[in-house]
């Protein structure tokens, strides 16, 4: 545990963090809301339909999720926790660079439960490191869920929760000064497209100073079949999690998807890597929706594209991280080399 002598985190990192939340206003949510429309209008309109992966993370979602995640398919997060657990020293390492003791903050896109992080910030409190974890995500109730047993867990830390989503998160990380930590877990980078990921990557990079660093998690290219069971569980919280996306539509902008009449469907491709994700219309029907004042015509077995999650090769993350001006530092794989968490820095 931290001793008394630790010092503590600098006024502008707190300020970075205290300051985070009431940026957030009632004109960003309805800016939210607008942004959420015109993607549903544009992404319906195509001729292969689409809805994004960004919305699939409502309050459901992200519950849907939790459970999906403990599943025995699903073993990305399995085995992520399992490198933390092996790792954390080393990790803790090379995230805070040895010619600085500065206090800094601890930013993670997509906080969800904090499973995994739980360990890096236990390592970190019981090496005396001086910083603020701020964990940002969309879902308010999974940060409400994160905070609380952080509070319970590690009574110590210092928490600046933010509901946000990663472009709002990222502005108001630039914004401010201060070393920096950023986050980014759980495979969640292949979940962009290849020119969404590098434009993001860049994104990332542009605040950074060369102490600060990223943590990147990256699902690698491995046994066909294992990858695609993981997308397509034997119990279903999959496809409740897919069809959990037109239930939100439902919710928000007054659509009328009958989720009886969707089914999911998924499929990997090894060539290229890629699982792809869909939506599924067995019959002929109409969708209003009522926000956009549009009905929206699909074919029997037509599709909407939801989701692609990209798998990696090593040779690959290190030419990603290069051309988005960055350069992997250190790499961690589990005993299995089915994932790896990259530590990056400014090129």
């Amino acid at each position: 545990m931290p001793s008394s002598s630790a010092s503590a985190p600098s006024a502008s990192t707190l300020d970075f963090a205290a300051s985070l939340g009431s940026e957030l206003s009632s004109e960003t949510q309805n800016q939210e809301l607008e942004t959420l429309k015109r993607h549903v209008a544009e992404g319906l309109q195509r001729p292969q339909k689409t809805l994004s992966s960004m919305y699939f993370y409502d309050d459901e979602g992200s519950r849907l999720f939790q459970q999906i995640m403990a599943l025995p398919e699903y073993y990305p997060t399995r085995t992520e926790f399992q490198l933390f657990t092996r790792h954390q020293a080393a990790l803790a390492m090379a995230l805070r660079p040895t010619a600085t003791q500065e206090p800094f903050f601890l930013l993670e896109l997509g906080a969800g439960d904090g499973l995994k992080t739980k360990i890096l910030l236990r390592h970190l409190l019981e090496t005396n490191a001086a910083f603020t974890y701020v964990p940002v995500d969309i879902s308010g109730a999974a940060l409400d869920g994160l905070t609380a047993s952080l509070s319970e867990e590690l009574p110590e830390l210092r928490v600046e929760p933010i509901v946000a989503d990663y472009s709002e998160a990222l502005r108001l990380m630039a914004a401010r000064p201060g070393r920096k930590v950023v986050l980014f877990l759980g495979s969640n980078i292949g979940n962009f497209l290849p020119t969404d990921r590098l434009a993001f990557l860049r994104t990332l990079a542009a605040p950074l100073s060369p102490n600060d660093r990223l943590l990147i998690g990256f699902d690698l290219q491995k046994d066909p079949r294992i990858i695609r069971a993981a997308y397509d569980d034997t119990q279903g919280v999959t496809a409740a999690f897919n069809l959990n996306l037109l239930a939100r539509l439902n919710r928000e902008l007054g659509a009328d998807f009958d989720l009886a009449h969707w089914q999911h469907y998924t499929d990997y491709d090894p060539l290229a890597g890629t699982v792809r994700s869909f939506l599924v219309s067995p019959r002929a029907q109409a969708v209003h929706v009522s926000a956009l004042n549009q009905t929206f015509e699909f074919a029997a077995w037509e599709t909407i594209h939801t989701e692609n999650s990209y798998k990696f090769t090593a040779p690959q993350i290190k030419v990603l991280a290069a051309e988005a001006g960055l350069t992997v530092t250190d790499f961690f794989t589990d005993e299995q080399d089915y994932f790896a968490d990259v530590v990056l820095r400014p090129a």
